[in-house]
């Protein structure tokens, strides 16, 4: 019982901090009612989303309970429970913290108190996010502890002939309710937020010469409405998912190790097991104080300097803390060489460090390519000067060429953990990348906080100062955004691996052992069966991707022509003599979010059940590897693009290239290529990482059903 006090205690923090941001004063009327209404379309959309998805998830648990255990069912009800509280709090509080941010920004004209504020209430989502992972994770280690026993954590064999280990399935059962909220919410959020936003500029800045949140757009709720849905409820579940994943893979590989192998002592295998759920709650404890050290420290008023010191806090802190667990937890441990490890009990440890220093790495990385502060970025802004084409493909080439550099360092994590402490380090450096995640989810969700109350600020035809204290806040935001999808998709890569050994794994049958257990993690790329899968699984990314940028343009040309026809009906709208209808491109936008994003996760879900169906684990294994090399790479070309879009617009739109402004040419240019960029950083990117974990956790569970029931 006593591990679940730490998740508690952040549950707690989370809700102090909400209150804290809430009691703090809304401002004009004005203000309060633009606030009410973003927080009405984000209140309406998440309900009916979360009505979907939870007549979907019933189901699923059910087929679940069916085709394995019971107790699958349970856990994966309590993932999805636990993966929807974190995303509808943390959209409650940013929906209330925006006006709030807005309002102190034009009370005091003080960038630090604004930016706290903004990072106050980003903290909810961070610190729901990491304290319901791991209490639902917690109770997940509760309620089954039985299958910790020894006798118990053995390959068994169901009613149906499928081959699982208890403990392993029941947690695969608990990551699987996570993603596929996951999925929905990133998915849905995501055409949501970017069919609004592409509207929003397209007519609004480039036709009708608008500002930026300018009220007289009949989008600009719209607009806001997504980056709460998309952005905050979205950003969370996936990284919440991502987290859960990470944790998966590690007790999956030390189950398998301990069933298969005759040379691991119990007790070695059942604390590697609990390890990976320990190192994440130390992380926990970091993030806490990390989180603190902003919100209580006298601000400097530097914002990035603000946000990564929180971040460095609780890194250092999390390895710290996780040292001392290590030595203490791991002593007297006996036979760790069977797993791999070459440096005794602090190999792990060391492979963790290894992913806390890579996810850092891709995430400065990101910033080098998204952020204007970088020669990348700042080219592709001057570049608006020959013409939207040269801005379109600067970006697709900058986008391109940023991938490289991140595959590299993931290349150095695999190799270097594998060679630390084998497959379990791959899975320990993926955690420890994650290990901190309470506070890169906060960093991340004051962007959309920050964004939102720019746009408020706009609306409300407040000072011009207020706008560049949230412009100011919303541009290190975007950066940060970039910074976090890095985590997310490297983070991904390293679980993916963990969970693709896992799945050979799982093909074994009960009584089966091996002197040495890697003599089973074979998977001849050159079989026919392997290489056509893989070939399928490539492809299958790009699929993905399209149908989702097609949902967006879909529901982004009605909400283009309902923008167009209120305007041309109310010619008045223009001079603010009349007011646009609101109301109708947020109903457009969220009718569009419901209906398209079904197409997206059943190729998700059903890719891997059909394929191994039809044609056995081999074609599965290749999908599973073409589908994680490709996907990996599209989705660090994609947010990497899209991110250097947008900041190349917003360097314009700061005054920071000589003679050139907003309603230019130039300007235009660079709009356009923001329109373009936006599904892909906030809608394809970000629901890559998801794709690849879901295929891997399904294929997981139904391999063994896949074994014995193959058409050819």
């Amino acid at each position: 019982m006593y591990y679940l006090l730490i998740p508690v205690l952040g549950i707690f923090l989370a809700l102090v901090n909400f209150y804290l941001v809430t009691k703090k004063s809304e401002g004009t009327e004005k203000m309060k009612e633009i606030s009410l209404a973003i927080r009405e379309g984000a209140d309406a959309f998440i309900a009916h989303e979360y009505t979907v998805v939870f007549k979907i998830s019933i189901p699923i648990a059910i087929i679940l309970g069916i085709i394995t255990a019971w107790y699958v069912s349970i856990a994966f009800l309590i993932g999805a429970l636990m993966s929807s509280l974190a995303g509808f709090i943390g959209m409650k509080i940013a929906t209330r913290a925006n006006v709030r941010v807005s309002n102190i920004a034009r009370e005091t004209k003080n960038l630090g108190k604004t930016l706290k504020l903004a990072f106050q209430g980003g903290s909810v989502m961070g610190l729901s996010v990491a304290s319901f992972a791991l209490l639902g994770l917690g109770i997940v280690f509760l309620l089954f502890s039985y299958q910790l026993d020894k006798e118990n954590l053995v390959i068994v064999k169901n009613y149906l002939g499928i081959n699982f280990i208890p403990f392993a399935m029941t947690v695969s059962g608990y990551s699987l309710g996570c993603s596929i909220i996951a999925m929905f919410d990133r998915v849905g959020g995501g055409v949501y937020t970017k069919a609004a936003d592409m509207a929003a500029d397209l007519v609004g800045k480039t036709e009708l010469k608008l500002p930026e949140d300018d009220p007289r757009n009949p989008a600009t709720i719209a607009d806001n409405v997504g980056d709460n849905v998309g952005d905050v409820a979205g950003l969370g579940a996936d990284l919440l998912e991502s987290y859960v994943g990470s944790i998966l893979s590690a007790i999956v590989l030390a189950s398998y190790f301990f069933a298969l192998s005759g040379h691991v002592y119990y007790e070695t295998a059942r604390k590697l097991i609990i390890y990976p759920f320990l190192y994440t709650t130390i992380g926990l404890i970091g993030s806490i104080v990390g989180i603190y050290f902003v919100i209580l420290k006298k601000g400097s008023g530097n914002p990035h300097k603000e946000l990564n010191s929180a971040l460095f806090v609780s890194a250092i802190l999390s390895l710290f803390g996780n040292f001392l667990l290590t030595n203490y937890y791991l002593s007297n441990v006996e036979n760790l060489e069977v797993f791999g490890f070459r440096f005794g009990k602090f190999s792990p440890y060391f492979s963790s460090i290894l992913g806390v220093f890579v996810g850092i790495i891709i995430g400065l990385l990101a910033e080098y390519y998204t952020s204007d502060d970088f020669r990348p970025t700042r080219e592709l802004s001057y570049k608006s000067k020959q013409g939207s084409a040269i801005v379109i493909s600067g970006g697709l080439a900058l986008g391109m060429k940023s991938v490289f550099l991140p595959s590299l360092f993931l290349f150095l994590a695999i190799l270097l953990s594998n060679y630390f402490s084998g497959l379990f380090g791959v899975a320990m450096a993926s955690i420890g990348m994650l290990s901190f995640v309470a506070t890169s989810v906060s960093v991340d969700s004051y962007g959309p906080i920050a964004d939102n109350a720019g746009g408020i600020s706009e609306m409300a035809n407040l000072e011009e100062g207020v706008r560049k204290i949230t412009d100011r806040l919303d541009m290190v935001g975007n950066t940060t955004a970039a910074i976090g999808k890095g985590f997310a998709i490297g983070s991904a890569a390293l679980a993916a691996l963990s969970l693709f050994a896992s799945y050979v794994f799982s093909q074994t049958s009960p009584g089966m052992q091996f002197n040495n257990i890697f003599d089973i993690l074979n998977l001849n790329i050159i079989n026919a069966r392997t290489l056509s899968g893989a070939i399928v699984g490539a492809a299958l990314p790009f699929m993905f991707s399209g149908i989702l940028i097609e949902s967006v343009v879909k529901s982004a040309g009605l909400m283009v022509d309902e923008i167009r026809r209120q305007v041309k009906d109310k010619p008045g709208i223009l001079d603010g003599s009349a007011k646009p209808d609101y109301q109708t491109c947020v109903k457009i936008s969220a009718a569009g979010a419901i209906k398209q994003m079904s197409k997206p996760i059943f190729i998700a879900v059903l890719t891997p059940i059909i394929s191994g169906f039809i044609l056995g684990t081999e074609f599965v294994g290749g999908i599973l590897v073409g589908t994680t090399l490709s996907g990996i790479m599209l989705a660090l070309f994609t947010a990497n693009a899209g991110g250097a879009w947008d900041n190349a617009k917003k360097h314009l739109e700061q005054g920071k290239i000589d003679g050139v402004g907003k309603g230019s040419k130039e300007h235009d240019s660079l709009v356009i290529g923001d329109t373009v960029g936006d599904p892909l950083k906030d809608t394809v990117g970000p629901s890559l990482d998801i794709l690849i974990k879901i295929m891997s956790v399904i294929s997981l569970i139904l391999a063994p059903l896949f074994m014995k029931f193959h058409l050819f």
